[in-house]
């Protein structure tokens, strides 16, 4: 029996001329490896080539990773508001069936950034395209001049609720977070549980209700120097746990 859970990212999809790629960024494989001690399965943006459904009966976990695009506004019933954003129709048509999926069968899900708003979108909920310019929210968007260990340091602080899981694996009731995202939480699902709020209001955090399984999403990156962060440790720690023991339950239903 191997030791280590193994968890599936779906990768973004981009082309650099003149071909098309599919990846998943090292912050994220590295974390998996670091923080949750498991084997990350990049999953390529192939949704109509995959069988869904297969994948899901062949690892212990579900890692939606942050991205530079947005999903494509349709998927919760509104028109682009921003001409120029970055889309990637190949990634909605892979993860936001996937989530669906994992939720339902109950295959551990840890949800980050554009992960966060996927399963946000997944359970009926909807965005803000340009969150920027909405009355009364920060600008949540990192300056892409700054270095990277300012981009990704601690930005604003978020309330963590009393009694929610980020409020138990912190031992505390607030936390500073990382904030490098331009769209955010318009309407929230229903069914789910919030679990962090930022000092502007935003909802940052939600587990989902009705998943068997663990299902926590984040709108911030704890993926980043995720062993240098107690949060964040903690974070990948317990989607790791969870995912040992769906290991350790198929591997009991199989013999």
């Amino acid at each position: 029996m191997r030791s280590k859970p193994i968890i599936a990212v779906p990768a973004d999809r981009r082309v650099i001329e003149p071909h098309p790629y599919h990846m998943v960024g090292e912050k994220y494989l590295k974390a998996l490896t670091d923080g949750a001690d498991a084997i990350p399965l990049m999953v390529p943006a192939l949704a109509d080539e995959l069988e869904i459904d297969e994948i899901l009966d062949e690892v212990d976990g579900v890692f939606l990773t942050g991205s530079a695009s947005d999903i494509e506004p349709h998927h919760y019933g509104e028109e682009s508001g921003d001409a120029g954003a970055l889309r990637d129709p190949h990634r909605d048509a892979l993860t936001l069936p996937m989530a669906q999926k994992a939720l339902r069968s109950g295959v551990p899900l840890l949800a980050v950034c554009r992960g966060f708003q996927e399963l946000n979108v997944v359970l009926g909920g909807t965005l803000h395209q340009e969150l920027q310019i909405v009355p009364g929210y920060h600008n949540h968007k990192e300056n892409p001049e700054d270095p990277l260990d300012v981009q990704y340091g601690p930005s604003h602080p978020v309330t963590l609720v009393e009694g929610g899981m980020l409020q138990r694996l912190a031992g505390q009731t607030s936390a500073m977070v990382n904030s490098l995202h331009g769209q955010g939480v318009r309407k929230l699902a229903d069914g789910v549980t919030v679990e962090a709020v930022a000092d502007d209001g935003l909802i940052e955090a939600f587990t989902v209700d009705s998943a068997p399984g663990f299902a926590l999403a984040v709108q911030w990156h704890p993926e980043w120097q995720v062993t240098n962060n107690e949060l964040a440790t903690a974070i990948f720690k317990a989607f790791g746990d969870a995912c040992r023991a769906r290991a350790c339950q198929r591997q009991v239903q199989r013999e």
